[in-house]
C-alpha cells in the first residue's frame, strides 16, 4: 500500500493551499457577515484551469483525478466552506452529470463552459416533499411534440443563481407503481424559470442556495440528459460521486478548526502557563489530529476507488457519513477550547462549528448514509 501523494497531486495540493490563503481567507470572514457570494475568486480560478479539475482536456478540464478534487475542496474548506461547498456542488454535482450521461453534443454545449469556469453547475433533486425520499418527485414533465413542458419546484439547490442551466428530475410517467423519473438540462434563463434566494441560513453564509421554481418550463426533446426513465439512478450515481466532495469538505473544515484551536492553545495563558501545557487541553488536540486523520484517509481511499474505475458507494458513504461527524465533533472542541473567545465570530471557530453542520445533512443525511452501508454490507 502507497500512501504517499503523486507528484501532480502534491502539485495541485501546493497550488490551492497558496490560492486558498492567498485569495480566500483574508476575506472569509467578511464574506460570511454579508452574506456576499466569492464571484471573484471563481474567475480566478477558472483563470487557473481549476473549474473543471477532474474532467478531460478535451472539454476544457484538467485532466486531474478524483483524489485531486478532493485535495481542492479539502484546501478550500479549510478556509472558508462556502467556497469549499460552492466549488464541490460545481464539480460533482454540476459537471458531473453530463460527463457521465451526456452526449458528446452535450458535452460540448454544456461541459466545456462549465469546465472553463464561464458558468457555475447546479443539479435539482431535492423538493419541499422530496428530501432523503428523492424518489418522490413531484415535479413533473410532459411531452408535447418535439418539447417537454416541465412544472414544480426544487428547494436548497447550490449555485443555481449563477447557473445558465441545471440538471434535474422530473416524473415522466409511471413505471409500473414506480414513478418514471427523467433528468432534464434545463436553461435558467427559460420561460417560467424563476430561481428565488431567500433562504436564512445557520452558516455557509456566502454560498449560493436557492429555490427552482418551474411554470410551464419547456425544453427541446434534445435536452435529456441521459435514458428516459433513469434519470433516479443516474443522480444517485452522481450523489456517490458528490459524497466524497462533501466528505472533502468536513475534513478541511476539522483541519481549519483544528489549526485554530492549537494555535489559540499555545498563546493562551492561564494559571501561569499556555493552556496547550494542561493534558485534558492535550488530549482534546489529539484527538482531533486523529479523527481528522482517519477521516481523509477514507475520504482519499473513496476517491481513489473511484479512479481506479472500482465500485465504491459503502466507501462514498462512509467518508461522508464519518468525515461529517469527525467535523461537528472537531468543532465543538475547538469552540470548547477557545472557551467564551469560541463563542465570538472573530475567532473564526465559530463559524467553522455553524458550517460543519451542513456536511451532516447535504447528499444524504447521516440516517440515510448509515441506510446505504448497512444494504451494502448485505443487511
Amino acid at each position: 500500500m502507497n500512501f504517499d501523494l503523486t507528484e501532480e497531486q502534491k502539485m495541485i495540493r501546493k497550488l490551492m493551499r497558496d490560492f486558498a490563503e492567498g485569495e480566500v481567507a483574508p476575506t472569509a470572514d467578511e464574506r460570511d457577515r454579508t452574506k456576499r457570494f466569492p464571484k471573484e475568486v471563481f474567475e480566478k480560478m477558472a483563470e487557473l484551469n481549476l473549474m473543471g479539475l477532474p474532467f478531460p482536456e478535451e472539454y476544457g478540464g484538467g485532466g486531474a483525478d478524483t483524489v485531486s478534487f478532493a485535495i481542492a475542496v479539502e484546501e478550500l474548506s479549510r478556509v472558508c466552506a462556502s467556497t469549499g461547498i460552492t466549488y464541490s456542488a460545481h464539480i460533482s454535482l454540476g459537471c458531473a452529470p453530463l460527463y457521465l450521461f451526456g452526449t458528446e453534443e452535450q458535452k460540448q454545449k454544456y461541459l466545456v463552459p462549465l469546465c472553463r469556469g464561464e458558468t457555475l453547475g447546479a443539479f435539482g433533486l431535492t423538493e419541499p416533499n422530496a428530501g432523503s425520499d428523492a424518489g418522490g418527485t413531484k415535479t413533473t414533465a410532459v411531452r408535447e411534440g418535439n418539447e417537454w413542458v416541465i412544472n414544480g419546484s426544487k428547494c436548497f439547490i447550490t449555485n443555481a443563481s449563477y447557473a445558465r442551466f441545471v440538471s434535474l428530475t422530473a416524473v415522466t410517467g409511471k413505471n409500473g407503481e414506480k414513478p418514471e423519473i427523467t433528468a432534464f438540462i434545463v436553461p435558467t434563463d427559460s420561460e417560467g424559470f424563476q430561481v428565488i434566494d431567500q433562504y436564512h441560513k445557520m452558516g455557509l453564509h456566502s454560498s449560493n442556495t436557492t429555490e427552482l421554481v418551474l411554470d410551464h418550463v419547456r425544453v427541446p426533446h434534445e435536452n435529456i440528459l441521459g435514458k428516459i426513465g433513469e434519470g433516479f439512478k443516474q443522480f444517485l450515481i452522481t450523489l456517490d460521486g458528490g459524497r466524497i466532495g462533501i466528505g472533502a469538505m468536513a475534513v478541511g473544515i476539522a483541519q481549519g478548526a483544528y489549526e485554530a484551536a492549537l494555535q489559540y492553545a499555545k498563546e493562551r495563558m492561564q494559571f501561569g502557563q499556555s493552556i496547550s501545557k494542561f493534558q485534558v487541553i492535550q488530549h482534546k488536540l489529539a484527538d482531533m489530529a486523529m479523527y481528522i486523520e482517519l477521516a481523509r484517509n477514507m475520504v482519499y481511499k473513496a476517491a481513489w476507488l473511484k479512479d481506479q474505475g472500482r465500485r465504491f458507494t459503502k466507501e462514498a458513504s462512509m467518508c461522508k457519513l464519518f468525515a461529517s461527524e469527525v467535523a461537528m465533533k472537531v468543532c465543538n472542541q475547538a469552540v470548547q477550547i477557545h472557551g467564551g473567545y469560541g463563542y465570538m465570530h472573530d475567532y473564526k471557530v465559530e463559524r467553522f462549528f455553524r458550517d460543519a453542520k451542513l456536511t451532516e445533512i447535504g447528499e444524504g443525511t447521516s440516517e440515510i448514509q448509515r441506510n446505504i452501508i448497512a444494504r451494502e454490507i448485505g443487511c
